[in-house]
């Protein structure tokens, strides 16, 4: 195995059934095509080219960027990064929906962190911009999906930067905690 800079996320035998090929394999191999100046959307691409399914096209751009210390794990080809936390109540779906929907209720609810509808109010993932005090946090989206009797709500936050990573897992994980939808 060559020199990683990070673990490149997918597993190396599931990758060889899927493409023919390593992790280390897949790096010589595009290093020596576009290489790591090309952007991630031009070596997916050349990928794609080369006969690669596009989803795993995605998954070894993704992995070569990580181990050549272009991606950190988690990061996005933007450089930014999201978080997602999620928590199973038992609230009905279109309850939380509602909730999330209502401004002043929504105010309520997320407190200091305001925010402005981005999707469509019937969107399956309701998406918002949202700021505090003045600051962009980027975009946090709200998916309430049936779990049986019960609802899995799911925060995902979007756009953050590198040190609001672990501070925003920390808030979103107690938010859902102390969230009443009741």
């Amino acid at each position: 195995m060559g020199e990683w800079a990070a673990d490149p996320g997918q597993d190396e035998a599931r990758l060889r059934a899927a493409t023919g090929r390593g992790w280390d394999a897949w790096a010589e191999v595009i290093d020596a095509g576009p290489g790591p100046g090309a952007g991630h959307t031009a070596i997916a691409a050349w990928l794609v080219g080369e006969g690669v399914d596009a989803w795993w096209a995605q998954a070894v751009t993704v992995g070569y960027e990580r181990i050549r210390g272009l991606r950190l794990p988690g990061q996005m080809p933007d450089g930014t990064f999201t978080v997602s936390r999620s928590r199973t109540l038992d609230v009905d779906p279109e309850r939380i929906r509602a909730a999330l929907l209502d401004d002043a209720r929504r105010s309520a609810l997320l407190g200091e962190v305001e925010t402005t509808l981005r999707s469509r109010p019937t969107a399956k993932s309701l998406r918002f911009a949202a700021v505090r005090a003045g600051e962009d946090l980027g975009v946090v989206a709200f998916a309430a999906d049936r779990a049986g009797e019960r609802t899995r709500l799911t925060v995902t936050h979007e756009k953050l930067l590198a040190e609001g990573v672990e501070p925003w897992k920390a808030h979103w994980a107690a938010w859902l905690r102390a969230a009443d939808f009741s």
